[in-house]
C-alpha cells in the first residue's frame, strides 16, 4: 500500500443541514453515533457470519471498548466488528453522507427477512467527532482474508491521509479522538460513563469503559463489567417475563424506589416493529404526573425522552421505554421526521393503554379501584386531549361517591332516576362542603367526589360528550332534595317575615333568599351558588379577568324555619329592645353559611371576629 493524501468528497447541499442540526443538538450525541456505529460493525460481522460469508471463532465475545485518557486527552472508540478494507475507508469515509449501513442492507436484503438490526441509516454518525476534537484517526482491519490495516487521519477540514496501521492485529476498528480545548470535559472518566449509560445502557454489544491512566495493578483490581444490559426486558415476549423482573426494570431505569401500579408491556412486529412498557408510577400527591418520562428507543439507541410525536402528550404523563426501529429519524437521531407511520405508531399505542385499562376495569374491578385515585388524572387529561382515548376508555371512568363506593357514570344515573334526571351533583371540597355532603345523606341523595385540578375542565367535556346531563355542585341547587318535602302547603306569610327580618339586618351580603323546612334543625341557613354563574367566574379567574365581562357568584341565602334560633329570631322580629341583638346574630348565621361556602375576605374575616367578641360579650352579660 502507497502513502496517499486527498480531499473529503462532501455534498454541501447535505452537509450544511445537518452541521446547522448539530449546532443546536446536544455535544454529548458523538459518543451515542460512534459506539453505535461500533455496533453495526459487530451486527454485520454476525449477519455475514449466519450468511457463512466470514468466518468466527464459536466464543468469540463481541464487544466495544471506549478507552479515556487525560494524560494523552484522547477518547478512543474500539470494536471487534466487521472492519474496513482500504477501497471502504474510501467510499465510507472519504465521501461525507454515504451510508455504510445502508449500502450493507441493500446489498444483503433478500437474506435480512428476519428484521434489520443495522442501527445506522445515515453514513454521518462518524463526523459527529468533529464536534469535540482537533484530530481524528481511524485504525482499522477488515474481516476479509488477506487485508491489510488501514489508518485514516484528518485534521477537520477536509483533507485527510490514509496509511498502512500498525495498530490494529485483529479484525475491527479503533477510532481515536484528540479532544479540543473547548471539549476537555469529555476527558472525564465518571462524565463519559454517565453519557455511555444515558445512551447505550440497552445496546446490543456489550460496552466496556478503560481509563487509560490508571496504574497497572490498579486497573488488575477493576472489575470488567460492561456499562449495558445488551437483552433489556422489553425485547422479552410478556408471557416469558415476572412481575418481579418488570419492577425490578422500573426501579432500575427510573430511579423510583416505589413499585409502579402496573405496567402496559407493547410486543408489536406487524405492520410496524414496536416494543416497550409503559408503567402507571404510584403518586405521592396529585401533582406529581406530570413528572412521567417515557423513553424513546430506535434499535436500543436511546433517542430522546418524551417525543410528542410518537408519544401522545397525555400519555407522557407515564414512565416507559417505547423501541421503534421503524422511526424515520432524521441524521442525528434526534428528531423525526413526517411520515404517516408516526401518527399509526402514536395511535397504536393510545390504543393498547386504552385496552389494558378497559381489561383491568373489567377483570379486577376491586384492582381498578383501588389504583383510580393515582390513574384518574392521567385517565381525565387523556380524554380532555385527545376524543379518540376517551371514545376507547369512556365505559372504564369511575368516580367515588359519598359512601366511598367507585361507580360509573351509569350507575350514578341509573341509581337517581327516580329523585332527579339527568343531573350529577358533585363535591370539589369534602371538607368545606361536609354540612351538604350530610344534607344530601340525610335525604338519601348521592354525590360524586370532583376534586383534581382539571375536573372543571372535565365536568364540561362530559356534558358536551355525553350530551344529556348536567353537573352540579352540591352548593347549587336544592330543589331535587326539597320537591318531595311533606310540608306542601307553604306558609307564604310567614316565609316573607323570615326574608325581611333577614334583609334588614344582613343589607346586599346575598342578593336572593329563600326559606325552606330542612330535615336537619341544626343548620340555621345555607348558601347556594348558581352553577352558571361560578362556572363564569372561575372561568373569568382562570383567564386573569381577560373574559371581557364580569361575572359575580350568583347566591342565594336559603334560610332553615325548623332551626331553633331562626324560630327565635322571628318571635323577637318586633322586640325594639332586641333589634340590636337580632341584627347581630341574623349577620352571625350568614357569615357562618358564607364560611362553609368559601373562605371570607379579609375585611369580613375582621368583622365576623368582631362581631362573634361581642355576642360573646353580650352573652356573658345576661
Amino acid at each position: 500500500m502507497s502513502n496517499e493524501k486527498g480531499n473529503i468528497s462532501i455534498n454541501t447541499e447535505n452537509i450544511f443541514p445537518i452541521i446547522k442540526k448539530w449546532l443546536y443538538s446536544d455535544k454529548d450525541i458523538f459518543i451515542r453515533e460512534l459506539i453505535s456505529n461500533g455496533c453495526d460493525a459487530v451486527s454485520k460481522h454476525k449477519r455475514l457470519v449466519s450468511f457463512g460469508e466470514a468466518k468466527s471463532n464459536n466464543e468469540e465475545n463481541y464487544k466495544i471498548i471506549v478507552s479515556v485518557s487525560k494524560e494523552k486527552g484522547t477518547l478512543t472508540f474500539s470494536d471487534n466488528g466487521i472492519g474496513m478494507t482500504e477501497e471502504e475507508v474510501r467510499k465510507y469515509i472519504n465521501q461525507v453522507a454515504f451510508s455504510g449501513a445502508q449500502d450493507f442492507v441493500e446489498k444483503y436484503k433478500d437474506k435480512m427477512a428476519e428484521g434489520n438490526d443495522i442501527i445506522g441509516h445515515f453514513g454521518l454518525g462518524f463526523y459527529s467527532a468533529f464536534m469535540v476534537s482537533k484530530r481524528v484517526q481511524i485504525d482499522t482491519l477488515s474481516y476479509k482474508e488477506d487485508s491489510e490495516a488501514v489508518r485514516w487521519i484528518s485534521d477537520g477540514g477536509t483533507e485527510y491521509e490514509i496509511s498502512p496501521s500498525d495498530l490494529r492485529t485483529t479484525r475491527g476498528t479503533t477510532i481515536t479522538l484528540y479532544i479540543d480545548d473547548e471539549s476537555k470535559e469529555f476527558l472525564d472518566f465518571y462524565k463519559v460513563r454517565g453519557i455511555i449509560e444515558k445512551y447505550c445502557g440497552f445496546l446490543p454489544v456489550e460496552i466496556f469503559l478503560k481509563d487509560e491512566d490508571k496504574k497497572e495493578e490498579d486497573k488488575s483490581s477493576e472489575k470488567d463489567t460492561p456499562l449495558n444490559d445488551t437483552n433489556p426486558l422489553w425485547l422479552k415476549k410478556p408471557s416469558e417475563c415476572t412481575d418481579e423482573e418488570y419492577k425490578k426494570f422500573y426501579h432500575k431505569v427510573f430511579h423510583d424506589f416505589q413499585d409502579p401500579l402496573f405496567w402496559i408491556h407493547l410486543n408489536v412486529d406487524y405492520p410496524f416493529n414496536l416494543k416497550g412498557i409503559l408503567y402507571f408510577p404510584k403518586l405521592k400527591n396529585e401533582f406529581e404526573l406530570i413528572e412521567g418520562e417515557v423513553k424513546l428507543f430506535n434499535n436500543q439507541v436511546f433517542v430522546a425522552n418524551n417525543i410528542k410525536e410518537v408519544i401522545p402528550e397525555f400519555l407522557l404523563l407515564l414512565k416507559g421505554a417505547i423501541d421503534c426501529p421503524d422511526l424515520p429519524l432524521n441524521v442525528s437521531r434526534s428528531f423525526l421526521q413526517n411520515d404517516k407511520d408516526v401518527s399509526r405508531i402514536s395511535k397504536h399505542i393510545v390504543k393498547k393503554v386504552a385496552d389494558k385499562l378497559n381489561s383491568i376495569f373489567k377483570n379486577d374491578r376491586e384492582k381498578y379501584n383501588e389504583f383510580w385515585d393515582d390513574i384518574q388524572l392521567f385517565i381525565k387529561y387523556g380524554c380532555l386531549r385527545d376524543e379518540s382515548f376517551y371514545d376507547k376508555i369512556k365505559d372504564s371512568i369511575i368516580f367515588k361517591n359519598i359512601e366511598g363506593n367507585y361507580i360509573t357514570l351509569n350507575d350514578y344515573l341509573e341509581n337517581a332516576k327516580d329523585k332527579h334526571e339527568n343531573k350529577v351533583f358533585y363535591i370539589n371540597d369534602t371538607e368545606k362542603q361536609s354540612q351538604y355532603i350530610k344534607l344530601f345523606k340525610e335525604y338519601g341523595l348521592d354525590a360524586v367526589i370532583l376534586s383534581t385540578p382539571i375536573d372543571n375542565n372535565f365536568i364540561s367535556f362530559l356534558e358536551y360528550k355525553v350530551g344529556n346531563i348536567k353537573f352540579n355542585r352540591v352548593d347549587s341547587d336544592l330543589s331535587d332534595i326539597l320537591k318531595d318535602k311533606e310540608n306542601k302547603e307553604e306558609n307564604k306569610e310567614e316565609k316573607d317575615k323570615i326574608i325581611e327580618l333577614f334583609k334588614e339586618a344582613i343589607g346586599d351580603k346575598v342578593k336572593e333568599y329563600s326559606v325552606e323546612s330542612l330535615k336537619s334543625e341544626g343548620t340555621p341557613a345555607m348558601i347556594l351558588v348558581s352553577e352558571y354563574s361560578r362556572r363564569m367566574a372561575e372561568m373569568q379567574k382562570q383567564f386573569g379577568g381577560a373574559v371581557g365581562m364580569s361575572f359575580p357568584e350568583e347566591k342565594t341565602l336559603v334560610i332553615n324555619d325548623n332551626n331553633p334560633i331562626v324560630k327565635k329570631l322571628v318571635s323577637l322580629k318586633d322586640d325594639e329592645i332586641k333589634k340590636d341583638i337580632i341584627k347581630l346574630i341574623c349577620n352571625q348565621i350568614v357569615d357562618l353559611a358564607l364560611i362553609s361556602n368559601k373562605s371570607l375576605n379579609a375585611e369580613e374575616l375582621d368583622e365576623f371576629i368582631q362581631r362573634s367578641n361581642e355576642i360573646m360579650k353580650r352573652v356573658v352579660e345576661l
